[in-house]
């Protein structure tokens, strides 16, 4: 069986979004870019990439990998369109994956792109009503539940797994604060230099301006002043979910280049990393912050290694509960998880953000000249995913 191997990764910088520099650049200008990127980087003809598979999340249906292969000037390769809500570029990397190990394949583009400023506003008529009665609509998860509201993540995510799990305000908070420390000295430290691709980050006047930095950790940030932000349910006792230990909402794209070992043997490609396997999981909708803790055990049992293999982990901070929870169940050292920070504060541009945690670990094991990474993170409707790659 052929290997899935990773010869090129790339992502944008990182954007708050509807006020930050992504703001007026739609989500089919970022996934040219970043489909652009990921092929010249992998110095590839771009007549052997056969597929190209985008995660997208609630930005309206269509297909963004067709459009971006054929503006891009990939019109041989197929375009393909997956949501699988926050792990959406995580199951693009398993479905490239399968298709190149399975011999179907044998040059995929797998990553996501998500421009919640730009998204466009679904309406519908709503059942029951008159033709004229159209409101605004947000396709639901999963089936509304006072316990799991499908259009608050903050109860269903955030807060569910925080009591199930037994985590606290002040742990939230801190981890939070870590958080963003994180990513301020990884920023500073050029640390994201060899995964961020510059863009040209559109203007309202219709300008364009480069674009090449995160700009959503908060080098201000303190924990008195996390701790001063109000629960974002004060009417719920003891609700301990604030706008601080949440993640950002942001726009990014983020990208890799999968290939079978033989085409890079043939092509003459740079292997940067090995795709070993991937997993994804269902559970209760209430539980949903807490399927990471079903998804690694199945990833790893997949590749055929324990816990103790993982060099780095990468665990999405879409609320802090999470990654803690993860932590205290596997007894993992912190030290070694989000290393650079996370959705706290990088942000989580929801369909890029899995790609885009596989880039960090594949430049940051390549600097510590190798070893296992694990990205994993929670999904929405019950969901979770992960992806284990080793770089030799």
């Amino acid at each position: 069986m052929e290997k899935a191997v990773i010869v090129s990764a790339a992502r944008t910088p990182i954007a708050t979004a509807r006020k930050g520099a992504l703001a007026e650049t739609p989500a089919y200008e970022l996934a040219q870019a970043i489909l652009g990127a990921c092929v010249e980087r992998a110095t590839v003809d771009p007549a052997l990439v056969e597929d190209v598979i985008f995660a997208e999340s609630e930005w309206g249906g269509g297909d963004l990998a067709r459009y971006a292969a054929v503006a891009a000037g990939l019109t041989g390769a197929g375009g393909q369109a997956v949501n699988r809500h926050c792990a959406g570029s995580l199951a693009a990397v398993g479905n490239a994956a399968a298709s190149v190990r399975a011999g179907m394949d044998r040059i995929v583009v797998a990553g996501g792109v998500q421009s919640t400023s730009t998204a466009p506003i679904m309406t519908w008529r709503v059942p029951g009503t008159v033709d004229d009665y159209i409101e605004g609509w947000h396709p639901p998860g999963h089936p509304d539940r006072p316990d799991a509201p499908n259009r608050d993540m903050t109860i269903t995510v955030g807060w569910n797994t925080a009591q199930e799990a037994g985590i606290s305000r002040e742990m939230m908070d801190t981890w939070s604060l870590r958080s963003h420390q994180r990513a301020v000295a990884a920023i500073d430290a050029g640390r994201f230099a060899d995964e961020i691709v510059t863009v040209d980050a559109r203007q309202r006047d219709g300008s364009t301006v480069p674009f090449a930095i995160d700009e959503h950790p908060r080098r201000e940030s303190s924990y008195e002043k996390l701790a001063a932000l109000k629960p974002l349910h004060p009417e719920i006792p003891g609700f301990s979910i604030t706008a601080g230990n949440s993640s950002g909402v942001n726009d990014a794209a983020s990208a890799l280049m999968i290939a079978a070992s033989s085409a890079v043997r043939d092509h003459g490609l740079t292997p940067l990393a090995t795709v070993r396997s991937w997993a994804a999981v269902g559970v209760d909708p209430a539980r949903t912050g807490l399927s990471v803790l079903d998804a690694i055990p199945k990833a790893l049992d997949r590749a055929g290694i324990n816990i103790d293999d993982v060099a780095l982990w990468e665990i999405n901070e879409a609320f802090a509960s999470v990654p803690i929870a993860a932590v205290h169940k596997f007894d993992l050292d912190e030290d070694n998880v989000n290393i650079y920070g996370s959705g706290c504060s990088l942000g989580h541009p929801v369909a890029a953000t899995g790609t885009r945690m596989l880039s960090t670990l594949i430049y940051e094991l390549r600097r510590r000249n190798g070893g296992i990474g694990v990205a994993t993170m929670c999904a929405g409707g019950g969901q979770g995913g992960a992806v284990v790659i080793e770089v030799a």
